[in-house]
C-alpha cells in the first residue's frame, strides 16, 4: 500500500509553492516524522515529514516545479524502515544484459566498454561516457590511463558548432569566457516576492523620509551597568539595543496613532495594539517576523523573541503564523555598518524605522564640544497618511524616549 506524500495547506495569502529539495530519493528508507520534502513559499519555507515508516516511493513534482496546496508530491511505499535502497538503473541494464545474453561478453564490450572503479569515477567526473574512451585492457576493459588520454583528446578537440540554446535549468549555470566567470542561478520565490513588494510600494505610496539622530550614551551606559545582571536573571537572555528601540517605537506609536494605522481601500484602519516587525537577514533574503502585542512585552521578553527568530531564520524554520500581520517595522542596518539610509515601507504598513551604526561624533553640549556615540535614525512613511508634522514629531518622540531611558519608565 502507498502513502501519498501531499503539499502543505497554505494560506489565503500563499496561491502556489515551489518545491525546493528532496531529502529523500526513490528507494530510501524513511521513518516516522522524517523531513522529507522542503516546500518554498513568497514567505518561508513549509516541511512535508512522514506519516509513517517506510520507503520512498516515486516522486511526482521534482525539485523546482510549482506545486498547489495539497497536491501529491510523491508517495511512500510500506516497508521495514531499514529496507535496502532499491537497486540503481545502472545495476539493473547489467543484469538484464548477463540474463539476455550471459555467453556473448564481446558484445556486452561493443556496447559499453567495462570500466575499473577508479576509471569510472575518473570519466563521470569529467563528463565522459563510457562509449567514448578506446580500452586497452585485456578484453576491451578501459583502464584509468586510457580515461586520461580520452580527457585530454577532449580538450583538444575542435569546439562543436553552437547548438541551439536550452530553456534555462532550474540548477546553477556557470559560465566562463577567459578569466571571466559568471554564474547563474534562478531567483527564490521568497526573493521574488521582496523585489515585487519593494517595486509595488515605491509605485503606489507617496513616500517620504525624515531623518533625525540621537545620542546613544545613556542606553549604552544602562546596559554597560546591568547587562550581567539582566542576563543571570532571564536565564541567559542577553541585553541589546533593539529592545530598547521596540518600547521606545510602542510608546511612540501609542502618542502617533496615525504611525499605526493601515490604508484598506478607501479606510483607513488604526489599529488598537503595537505589532511591531523586525527586520531579520537570513541566506534567503529579508524576512520580517512579528512582535506580537509589544506594549504587554518586558525588555527580556523582546530580547528573547527577537534572539529565537534570528535562529529561526538561519535554520529557515520561521512559521506563517510569526511572519504574518505587523503594524510597523523596525530595520536595523547598523549592524552591516551602515550609516545613512532610507528604509522603504512595507505595505500595508504606514510607516518604518531605521537604525543605523553608532559612530563616535563631535557633539556641543552645554556650549562644550564632547565626543559622542551618535546613530542616524530614519522614518519613511506614507505621506496619504501621515503629515510631515506628526512624522517629525514621532521620530523625535523616539530620540527623547531614548536619550532619557526613564521616560520609558515613567510614561513621561
Amino acid at each position: 500500500m502507498a502513502i501519498e506524500i501531499k503539499a502543505p495547506t497554505f494560506p489565503e495569502s500563499v496561491a502556489d509553492g515551489t518545491v525546493a529539495t528532496w531529502h529523500k530519493q526513490p528507494g530510501d528508507a524513511v521513518k516516522r516524522d522524517e523531513l522529507i520534502v522542503d516546500i518554498e513559499t513568497d514567505k518561508v519555507v513549509m516541511e512535508v515529514l512522514a506519516e509513517a515508516d517506510g520507503v520512498m516511493g516515486d516522486i511526482a513534482k521534482p525539485e523546482g516545479e510549482t506545486v498547489l496546496s495539497g497536491e501529491v508530491l510523491g508517495t511512500l511505499k510500506d516497508g521495514e524502515a531499514g529496507a535496502a535502497p532499491a537497486a540503481k538503473p545502472a545495476d539493473s541494464k547489467a543484469e538484464a544484459k548477463s540474463e539476455s545474453a550471459p555467453s556473448d561478453a564481446s558484445n556486452e564490450s561493443a556496447e559499453e566498454p567495462m570500466l575499473s572503479p577508479a576509471a569510472r569515477k575518473l570519466a563521470e567526473e569529467n563528463g565522459l561516457a563510457p562509449t567514448d574512451i578506446a580500452g586497452t585492457g585485456k578484453g576491451g576493459r578501459v583502464t584509468k590511463e586510457d580515461v586520461l588520454n580520452a580527457i585530454e583528446a577532449k580538450k583538444n578537440a575542435p569546439a562543436a558548432p553552437a547548438a541551439k540554446p536550452a530553456a534555462a535549468p532550474a540548477a546553477a549555470v556557470t559560465t566562463a569566457e577567459g578569466d571571466r566567470v559568471e554564474k547563474r542561478v534562478p531567483m527564490t520565490r521568497l526573493r521574488a516576492r521582496i523585489a515585487e513588494r519593494l517595486v509595488d510600494a515605491q509605485s503606489s505610496m507617496a513616500m517620504l523620509t525624515t531623518y533625525n539622530e540621537v545620542n546613544m550614551k545613556p542606553i549604552m551606559d544602562l546596559r554597560k551597568k546591568y547587562k550581567d545582571l539582566f542576563e543571570k536573571k532571564h536565564d541567559g537572555v542577553r541585553l541589546g539595543f533593539m529592545s530598547f528601540f521596540v518600547k521606545a517605537a510602542t510608546e511612540a506609536l501609542k502618542r502617533y496613532p496615525a504611525v499605526n494605522a493601515s490604508i484598506d481601500g478607501n479606510d483607513v484602519v488604526y489599529h488598537g495594539y503595537q505589532d511591531i516587525g523586525v527586520a531579520v537577514s537570513s541566506d534567503r533574503g529579508l524576512v520580517v517576523p512579528i512582535l506580537r502585542n509589544t506594549e504587554n512585552m518586558g525588555l527580556a521578553q523582546i530580547e528573547g523573541t527577537i534572539a529565537d527568530y534570528g535562529r529561526k531564520a538561519r535554520d529557515g524554520k520561521l512559521t506563517m503564523e510569526e511572519m504574518t500581520g505587523g503594524t510597523f517595522t523596525i530595520s536595523n542596518g547598523g549592524v552591516f555598518g551602515s550609516l545613512l539610509s532610507s528604509p522603504i515601507v512595507n505595505p500595508p504598513q504606514a510607516a518604518i524605522l531605521g537604525m543605523h551604526k553608532i559612530q563616535e561624533r563631535p557633539m556641543a553640549e552645554n556650549g562644550q564640544v564632547v565626543v559622542l556615540p551618535m546613530m542616524y535614525l530614519a522614518l519613511s512613511y506614507d505621506h496619504r497618511l501621515i503629515d510631515g508634522k506628526e512624522a517629525v514629531s514621532f521620530l523625535v518622540a523616539i530620540k527623547d524616549l531614548l536619550e532619557d531611558p526613564a521616560r520609558l519608565i515613567l510614561d513621561v
